[in-house]
């Protein structure tokens, strides 16, 4: 629900800069295997987070970004998969570097202005932040 509420918050702040906003219509966000986000429970979430806002009625698009590591000593790369391979399957070396999965990026949002037209809109902040 954190998560849900920080993506809500961001876009209701850009939305409330860009001004003459009059609805969000999609947010897309890219979240990695390794986030440590169900996409399931981020999508229910973000529905109930959305309520009595400008993004009410909104639709969250996922774009699931897969977890990869490279060996340091090998530079092999390879797909760590879930729960996470970090031994280097070519060498079994252990000093290993994330080089993606755990993304969770605002990619765009599309939202109405007072002009009646759906316009995309660059991502707000990223990564998304929990702190709030």
């Amino acid at each position: 629900m954190s998560v849900a509420l920080a993506v809500v918050d961001q876009v209701a702040e850009a939305a409330a800069r860009a001004g003459d906003v009059t609805a969000v219509r999609s947010v897309r966000l890219r979240v990695g295997e390794l986030a440590g986000v169900v996409p399931d429970a981020l999508a229910f979430s973000f529905e109930l987070a959305c309520a009595g806002t400008l993004l009410e009625g909104a639709e969250l698009v996922t774009e699931a970004v897969p977890g990869r590591a490279r060996c340091t000593p090998c530079a092999h790369e390879w797909a760590v998969g879930m729960p996470p391979q970090l031994t280097c399957p070519g060498c079994g070396g252990t000093r290993t570097e994330l080089l993606a999965g755990r993304e969770l990026q605002i990619v765009d949002v599309h939202w109405e202005d007072g002009h009646k037209h759906s316009t995309p809109h660059p991502p707000t902040r990223e990564p998304i932040s929990e702190e709030r």
